[in-house]
């Protein structure tokens, strides 16, 4: 007996309740193996997919692309069990006919460029007025009506350059950088300070170690590991400042952690992103780097996760 199975949108963090649905990976009729993804989920943070919790056939979409979904409404319904197409094998090699009839249309098209370059030449009898002399006061006439025109052109196209425009719509997450900064700007106030500090020893350290470290753990030891080493030290000695105020009506309990958590930019083609290294208080300098170099290189690949 075959059983239609509803999948809804998962749980994608506590404070996301919703996203935009950014492809459909398997169509009506496709069959999906079990934890195969279906669907793609955008949302403020990272992309969700959505895999199939059976094998079987996909029977009903609940939602286009671009569509916003909410979590725990209706996705799409499996029918468990059940053979679904393979359209995208059959159809692969059949656009290969359509490439060689083109092929075959396009060779007859370079003998319509030589007709049309015959005929360019023709324009050289025009210098033939300049025989009789009645032609040449009257070409003088009309010449200072060129001449006006041109520079009414020419006036016209000063400053003339590429002005076309591209209106490209924001992601989500793009959309929520936007207005976090924004209401930074608004709420926060902006003061920029200046530290300086004697960088030498660490420089020094740096250049001695850097080869050794790159051969023997195959990453690069930057500065960032310094800065994020010294700031879970600092956050250890004043531990007020890693603390938290929580409880009802603004907070009354105030909770010091013992442990250090430190959010790294990473860019993007999405946007900036802050995962966050857990625990750094634990981290060698070589440890801050490979978590560094591993959310990079996730965050570049969209496979971060919510936990990260």
């Amino acid at each position: 007996i075959l059983a239609d199975r509803v999948v809804q949108v998962p749980t994608m963090g506590d404070s996301i309740t919703e996203g935009t649905l950014k492809s459909w990976t398997k169509q009506v009729g496709e069959y999906v193996e079990a934890d195969e993804e279906v669907a793609s989920i955008e949302t403020d943070k990272v992309d969700v997919s959505v895999n199939a919790p059976v094998s079987g056939k996909v029977s009903k979409h609940f939602a286009s692309e671009e569509d916003t979904v909410e979590v725990g409404s209706d996705l799409f319904i499996i029918e468990e069990g059940a053979a679904g197409e393979k359209s995208a094998a059959s159809e692969s090699p059949k656009p290969e006919e359509p490439k060689e009839e083109v092929k075959q249309q396009d060779t007859p098209a370079p003998a319509s460029p030589k007709a049309e370059s015959k005929p360019a030449p023709t324009p050289s009898p025009s210098p033939a007025p300049k025989s009789s002399p009645a032609l040449k006061s009257s070409s003088s006439a009309p010449s200072s009506t060129p001449s006006s025109t041109s520079s009414s052109a020419s006036s016209g196209t000063t400053g003339s350059g590429n002005r076309t425009e591209r209106h490209v719509k924001m992601n989500r997450m793009r959309l929520r950088i936007a207005e976090r900064l924004k209401e930074s700007q608004n709420t926060a106030a902006s003061l920029t300070t200046f530290n300086e500090i004697d960088m030498t020893n660490l420089m020094a350290l740096r250049a001695r170690y850097k080869d050794t470290v790159l051969k023997k753990h195959d990453v690069k030891l930057g500065f960032m590991s310094a800065f994020v080493r010294a700031s879970a030290v600092a956050l250890q000695e004043v531990p007020g400042v890693n603390g938290t105020i929580v409880g009802p009506n603004g907070g009354d309990t105030i909770v010091y952690r013992d442990y250090v958590d430190i959010s790294v930019a990473v860019a993007t083609p999405k946007g900036l992103v802050t995962p966050i290294l857990r625990n750094v208080e634990d981290m060698s300098f070589v440890g801050v780097e490979k978590a560094i170099a591993g959310l990079s290189s996730r965050a570049r690949d969209g496979k971060l996760t919510l936990e990260d």
